[in-house]
């Protein structure tokens, strides 16, 4: 697929979203995010140091903004035989698997989603002053309700900093309980990348992240991002 192909069906399901990250807007294309392991001379990245590391915690997409974006497609352009996979797992089951006292507990919680938070987090360049403008701390309901399923879900990742109204230090520890809750192997499908794969996901109701056990010295792996603007939550 190329990538005004992917624009065109992208916008069948609602507005395109650009990223908040300049330097994720495409050349070409500033809707069409490049996520790749290769520099703007096609050469390697360290490993060490990717130039998009948030990619590799489990996050969902752009909840540190008021209005949260709806779903994300991947294109398949250039992936390495083995690895590199993207695991996604499902929160609307993740729920239903906590104790009824812990659903109990996070019911009523909003949890803070902070742009400048998940940079910290995933040891990524630190956010700038623009970013921040545009992407202030914004607060969500731990436990929100899909607005087409109806169905409740857990609503958190990378992006969230700490819970409103409680101690920050104790606001994570529940925080890093519910993702590691979250990311067991039971509620997880891991997605083996074949070129040409177009994957298209619901933002509101997983996270997802990508795996990093491929050689980033030998293999390229190129995937071609869109992303859809969602709703406000609730």
């Amino acid at each position: 697929m190329t990538k005004s192909a992917q624009i065109r069906f992208t916008d069948y399901f609602g507005d395109l979203e650009l990223p908040l990250n300049k330097a994720y807007l495409g050349s070409d294309f500033p809707a069409v995010h490049v996520v790749t392991n290769l520099d703007a001379d096609e050469k390697f990245q360290d490993r060490k140091v990717p130039a998009n590391p948030g990619n590799y915690f489990w996050h969902t997409g752009a909840s540190y903004k008021a209005v949260p974006s709806m779903a994300t497609l991947l294109h398949a352009s250039r992936v390495p035989p083995e690895g590199g996979d993207t695991r996604f797992a499902n929160l609307y089951l993740v729920l239903v698997a906590l104790p009824e006292s812990m659903r109990k507990r996070i019911a009523r919680l909003k949890a803070v989603h902070s742009w400048e938070q998940s940079r910290l987090n995933s040891g990524s360049r630190s956010a700038t002053d623009e970013e921040k403008r545009k992407a202030p701390a914004v607060a969500h309901p731990l436990v929100r309700t899909h607005p087409e399923t109806g169905r409740q879900v857990l609503y958190l990742g990378n992006h969230t900093s700490h819970i409103e109204g409680m101690p920050v230090a104790e606001g994570r520890e529940l925080l890093a309980e519910l993702l590691e809750h979250a990311t067991q192997k039971i509620f997880v499908y891991r997605h083996r990348w074949q070129p040409g794969d177009h994957v298209m996901w619901d933002s509101r109701c997983l996270v997802h992240c990508a795996s990093d056990d491929f050689d980033f010295s030998v293999y390229p792996r190129v995937l071609h991002r869109t992303v859809i603007h969602g709703s406000v939550l609730v």
